[in-house]
């Protein structure tokens, strides 16, 4: 089992995907480069990293009473 991106929790996590680098940080979270999902079964395991990183974040935020 893969160990959860916990998104804004910390400034050292980072995960590559394919071409992509996606770094955690307390503030943001940063996503650079170029991931092309293809029809595959590759393109399927990127996805799924990708949705976890995003749902992380989405999860982080709306947990944030701040931003009601």
């Amino acid at each position: 089992m893969q160990n959860p991106f916990m998104a804004y929790e910390n400034d050292t996590d980072r995960m590559d995907i394919a071409d992509l680098m996606v770094t955690n940080g307390m503030e943001k979270i940063t996503i650079q480069g170029i991931l092309e999902l293809t029809k595959d079964r590759e393109g399927l395991k990127n996805v799924l990293k990708i949705k976890r990183v995003i749902d992380a974040a989405l999860e982080a935020l709306r947990r944030d009473k701040n931003l009601d």
